[in-house]
């Protein structure tokens, strides 16, 4: 459950770039320290904006940003990247070191440890991510999944107590999604606080608890998942799709047959359909016997 006070509380919040975009208008949110929250959007909606605000890689036009209840304004971009690591959609916006094995020492080099300890971080989060036999090898030559989670590893090797990520399932097979889904689940059995910019509903409808909807620099839903991403006129209005479950659910109401509401993922679809057509099965050989 959430604690009583929120690690991050966001207040009136508004941001425009030069140009006069308005990204931001009037953005309220708390969130709490261990939850695992998801945020969506269309492209434009302000999403990238409002995590960038977390760390003061922009600094809000109005409004004020508090982390455990200290306002962030007047904090270093430094100072607090030492308790929010974002790993951005992008890897190579992250990665400029010669080699792997560099790039999470100078992602450590801020950290006052000894010449064993640094080593002894360096070869754990190497290992933790099987990345030990490119140790020596460029981050350019690194393939696109490769590179995405020698980026996250240079963040989480910091140890932050806020994980932010944008977009980390795009452009991942299955196999690094699910690398993926492991760590994020690790990392919120450590206490972490977690936030996920996506556009990927079924991962969304699966793995995270709760979601913020934006559209046009607002929020325009914040709830328990389930709820929010089977709602048809929110989804549209974000330019998203409904999960799965929740499109085939409304085509068999079509049809004339209920589909139970408390069913939300993949797995428990599959159960329902097996035991509904063994129960079709039974009746058809009852009615002929």
């Amino acid at each position: 459950m959430p604690e009583e006070y929120p690690l991050i509380s966001i207040n009136d919040v508004e941001y425009t770039y030069l140009n006069g975009t308005i990204a931001l208008k009037k953005i309220n949110l708390n969130i709490y320290k261990g939850e695992m929250i998801g945020i969506m959007g269309s492209n434009g909606a302000g999403k990238t904006t409002l995590i960038r605000t977390l760390n003061g890689l922009i600094r809000p036009s109005k409004g004020n940003v508090y982390i455990n209840g200290e306002n962030i304004d007047s904090k270093s971009i430094a100072t607090l990247s030492e308790r929010i690591g974002i790993i951005f959609q992008n890897p190579m916006h992250q990665l400029f070191s010669n080699t792997v094995e560099e790039e999470i020492k100078f992602s450590l080099k801020s950290f006052e440890l000894s010449k064993e300890e640094l080593q002894s971080r360096i070869n754990h989060i190497l290992k933790e991510f099987n990345l030990e036999r490119y140790r020596e090898r460029s981050p350019l030559n690194l393939s696109g999944g490769e590179k995405k989670k020698l980026a996250i590893a240079s963040i989480i090797c910091r140890d932050p107590d806020i994980l932010i990520f944008d977009e980390p399932t795009l452009g991942q097979d299955a196999k690094e999604i699910e690398f993926f889904i492991d760590l994020i689940k690790k990392e919120k059995n450590n206490g972490k606080t977690i936030i996920i910019i996506t556009h990927n509903i079924e991962f969304s409808i699966e793995n995270l608890s709760r979601i913020i909807l934006m559209a046009d620099g607002k929020i325009i839903a914040d709830g328990p998942t389930e709820k929010v991403l089977t709602k048809e006129f929110l989804v549209e209005k974000t330019s998203l799709i409904l999960p799965q479950v929740s499109q085939f659910s409304l085509a068999l109401q079509e049809i004339g047959i209920q589909f139970p509401q408390d069913i939300n993922s993949k797995m428990e679809m599959t159960n329902f359909l097996i035991k509904f057509l063994k129960n079709i099965t039974t009746k058809i050989r009852e009615e002929t016997n």
